[in-house]
């Protein structure tokens, strides 16, 4: 059965915060297996900017996602913004950022050392203590990865 990309995209900005994850997960999936929520890309753009922490990460995660069908190069207009959210006010939304970043490397290896460069200048001591950690091995993780591609 065929989704209504349209419909599940606007569930993204669901009030309830289990209604908008299922609607990522789906699109996830779709990403996936076609291009069909590419033509979001520029809204997926526009919400990591959110003031909303969920809807920035539901933003950088479908624009990661969407990295390997990015025939315009969208991407690439938008890449500095989206690596500023290595280093989002929000922990958990900067390392989701983080962790998505070796799949766009492999999709768009011409950002390859953008990214990299980005993820070795982060300053994680914006976090509290208990994260910092947290924060800088994904960090490690991701260039791990990263160099493997």
């Amino acid at each position: 059965m065929e989704i209504n990309v349209g419909d599940i995209f606007t569930l993204l900005f669901d009030r309830n915060n289990n209604t908008a994850y299922k609607a990522l997960q789906t699109l996830e999936k779709e990403c996936e297996e076609s291009d069909r929520v590419y033509c979001f890309i520029d809204q997926l753009a526009d919400m990591i900017d959110s003031d909303n922490s969920y809807i920035r990460t539901r933003g950088l995660t479908l624009i990661a996602y969407n990295a390997k069908w990015d025939k315009d190069n969208k991407i690439d207009e938008i890449i500095d913004g989206y690596l500023k959210h290595i280093e989002d006010v929000k922990p958990i939304t900067a390392r989701q950022c983080i962790k998505l970043l070796p799949m766009i490397a492999k999709n768009k290896p011409e950002l390859k050392c953008d990214i990299v460069s980005a993820l070795q200048k982060a300053d994680i001591s914006i976090y509290a203590d208990s994260m910092q950690s947290l924060v800088y091995k994904d960090i490690q993780n991701s260039l791990a990865e990263i160099e493997k591609l």
